[in-house]
């Protein structure tokens, strides 16, 4: 075993392998940290807007429910929980990503009133 080890050959492969690890590792933790970084910033904001609550066409016929949370919950018709997924407010504009992939946004005209994907959605 020791003649193996002595060998530059298996040094030089052990250094590079041990090197590797130790990197992948830490960029694995840096981005890590990135993510979770952006995702508390991400929360933050959520909870900072004035938007936070129920929307709702005047027929009733579409609701959505932005969460604290950054999520968002939307009702067609007889249809609860018909579209979910998350939600970042910048200003008056909000975008919205669908957990099927979909996205959509809208703007806030005023602090009642949402328009989105040619609805007009008033805060409930």
């Amino acid at each position: 075993m020791r003649r193996i080890f002595k060998s530059p050959v298996l040094q030089f492969f052990t250094a590079v392998t041990l090197a590797g690890a130790a990197s992948s590792s830490s960029t694995a933790d840096t981005v890590n940290d990135r993510e979770t970084q952006q995702q508390q910033t991400s929360e933050n904001t959520m909870q900072q807007h004035p938007y936070i609550g129920m929307w709702v066409t005047d027929d009733g016929r579409v609701r959505h429910e932005l969460l604290p949370n950054g999520r968002y919950d939307e009702a067609r018709g007889s249809r609860e929980s018909a579209y979910r997924g998350r939600y970042e407010v910048t200003g008056s504009h909000i975008e919205y990503w669908d957990d099927t992939g979909f996205t959509a946004d809208g703007d806030f005209v005023d602090g009642n009133t949402l328009h989105h994907g040619g609805m007009v959605l008033r805060r409930k």
